[in-house]
């Protein structure tokens, strides 16, 4: 979880990063306080010194607090009396909103140029409610300066800004390459956690291209540094410094049962932030690979029904129309294994290796499809907005029920589905178009694994093993040659009621 000091106190969770460099444009007489040289560590290279002070004093005027103001609009309450004889009596009472309130947030940056750049998290400066507005932003240097900033750039996928003060011969930092960095290395971060400005904390790296999982983090940006330094609120958008004073990361997020340190933070690595950072500094927005398909994590169940090895590749749960996957080949059901060369595995999905493509680039994309492996080229595309994207829903957890005229459970129905054909009637009741083809769930045994994994009435089957299904006959067949075939389970494409798009599921068969 990424937290942010808020308006409501709230969490806020963070993006990812991506990147970009800055360099002193204003002042070449001036040194970043990290030059090469400038700090004297008396260790041997990456490790402990014997104080962090000196080096520590050389960077602290680097690392600034940047707080907002914001203005949250209380919501329109609904006159209860709509309607009524008594509405007039009431209109004024409730039809104006209450009043607006001030919030504000706060929260850690840093100085890349002598004249005033400054890069923090995106959800240090954005609302802290979808009715609020940031009215102002403030940088508050180490020697307790105040500089009202300006927004150059910001990117809510990587989690980066980049904001701009008017000054000269400020103290700034420089990045360093994360790509050196190595798990057991000594990190210092610097920062601002719950308002006390300039705090210092020291540990070690615990793992690098660390893939969090996260449902609310993107897949593509899903990549972080781990400290055991201790990060708390506050820290947000501060350096991550190793022994030689280079910035390796930007402090974003916690993983915390509490909300508090418990010596799992998480920086935004220096080779994924510093691209973007430039991008957002010359007033562009970033740009992203994007195939335009739906993918599924493989866990062990599709493993075992896909006849693949667990964690390796990805399913492709849909494509769509239009988009560079649709036109270079790939189908729904298809196995992704290797991307542009690289092996797609959970540490280094597909997600990941595309976005970091640029537009444009024609890539190889291995697929596994019924057994047999070919590769396909692709040209990648551009990545829409997060907007664009959205509207979609996931699977609704909660029992969904289909029409009455549905047949009863039938004994020993085969994996413990009962299915019946999908008409058009019954499609248009449960939402689909009523061209929908395939088998619906009746009923289900409720100690079979198709009920554990969410088969339920009203679900419909589209395909058993990658075969379309559209009679209760078609399912029956597919299961029982599952089973000649040694198969433990058997893979389903299925629909749900209001859902956008279908997705697989693995259900045992014995």
């Amino acid at each position: 979880m990424r937290y942010a000091y808020a308006i409501t106190s709230a969490l806020l969770l963070g993006g990812t990063a991506v990147t970009l460099a800055v360099q002193p444009s204003a002042i070449s007489a001036q040194t970043a306080q990290n030059e090469p040289g400038a700090i004297n560590a008396s260790a041997p290279r990456m490790g402990a010194p014997m104080s962090f002070a000196d080096m520590v004093a050389k960077l602290q005027p680097a690392v600034v607090n940047i707080s907002t103001k914001q203005r949250i609009t209380a919501a329109n309450t609904p006159n209860p009396f709509a309607g009524t004889p008594f509405e007039q009596f009431f209109n004024n009472q409730q039809g104006g909103g209450g009043r607006p309130r001030e919030g504000s947030s706060l929260g850690s940056g840093f100085l890349i140029s002598a004249d005033g750049y400054v890069v923090t998290n995106n959800h240090v400066i954005a609302p802290g409610a979808p009715n609020a507005t940031v009215e102002s932003v403030t940088v508050t240097l180490a020697d307790q300066k105040e500089y009202e900033a300006r927004v150059v750039g910001r990117d809510a996928a990587s989690d980066l800004a980049v904001l701009k003060i008017e000054g000269r011969n400020l103290p700034f930092v420089r990045f360093g390459n994360s790509q050196q960095a190595r798990v057991g290395d000594w990190v210092i971060a610097i920062g601002n956690p719950f308002g006390l400005g300039g705090s210092v904390t020291a540990g070690i790296i615990s793992a690098v291209n660390r893939v969090t999982g996260n449902p609310g983090q993107q897949a593509a940006f899903d990549r972080f540094i781990q400290t055991d330094a201790s990060i708390n609120r506050g820290n947000s958008g501060g350096p991550m410094f190793d022994m030689q004073g280079n910035v390796i990361g930007i402090n974003s997020q916690i993983l915390s049962p509490t909300g508090g340190n418990v010596g799992i933070g998480l920086a935004i690595p220096a080779e994924q932030a510093k691209p973007i950072v430039d991008t957002l500094m010359k007033g562009k927005t970033p740009t992203r690979g994007y195939l335009g398909v739906g993918l599924q994590a493989i866990d062990e169940d599709l493993a075992a029904a896909l006849g693949v090895d667990r964690n390796k590749g990805e399913l492709i749960r849909s494509v769509e129309p239009g988009q560079p996957a649709a036109a270079a080949g790939i189908r729904q059901g298809d196995v992704v294994t290797r991307v542009n060369n690289q092996e797609v595995t959970p540490q280094n999905n597909l997600s990941f290796i595309v976005s970091n493509t640029p537009p444009g680039t024609r890539i190889p994309v291995e697929v596994l499809r019924d057994g047999r492996r070919q590769t396909l080229t692709v040209t990648v595309g551009t990545r829409p907005s997060d907007e664009d994207l959205a509207g979609g829903f996931q699977m609704d957890e909660e029992g969904q029920t289909g029409p009455d005229a549905m047949i009863k459970p039938q004994e020993n129905a085969p994996a413990g589905v009962t299915v019946q054909p999908l008409t058009p009637a019954i499609a248009r009741t449960l939402g689909f178009e009523a061209s929908t083809r395939g088998v619906v769930v009746a009923a289900t045994d409720p100690n079979s694994d198709a009920a554990t994994k969410g088969l339920r009435r009203g679900v419909v089957i589209m395909s058993v093993n990658r075969t379309p299904v559209t009679t209760a006959a078609d399912f029956a067949a597919q299961i029982a040659a599952a089973r000649r075939a040694n198969r433990p389970s058997v893979l389903l494409y299925v629909m749900v009621p209001r859902a956008p798009v279908g997705t697989y599921i693995a259900i045992d068969i014995d």
